[in-house]
């Protein structure tokens, strides 16, 4: 059995006992997100939402709250010797283990 679930933005295809690293969410270590967008759900039949799947959820444990590498962001106009930016970004994640999938 099978989701493909909507978060942060992103699909991703996920299955129970996946692990999967999506857009920050609230929460700490060992706590239990409840994803609720579920835009198809696949098991011996697929059901697919309009847009999302009534009554199906993905139920997952918090593994981990962190950081990306570094980025870097190096913007600037060239014959022009003072227009140089660098920038550097780590964009944070929530890194969650799939407990269950009910449709």
């Amino acid at each position: 059995m099978y989701a493909i679930i909507e978060t942060g933005g992103k699909q991703l295809k996920v299955e129970k006992g996946d692990t999967i690293f999506v857009e920050k969410l609230e929460g700490e270590e060992g706590d239990e997100v409840v994803l609720d967008k579920v835009v198809l759900v696949s098991d011996k039949s697929t059901v697919v939402g309009t847009p999302y799947v009534d009554g199906a959820k993905v139920t997952c444990k918090v593994l981990k709250q962190g950081k990306e590498k570094k980025v870097i962001v190096f913007k600037y106009k060239q014959k022009k010797g003072s227009t140089r930016r660098k920038q550097g970004h780590r964009q944070p994640y929530t890194k969650l283990s799939v407990e269950a999938i009910e449709a």
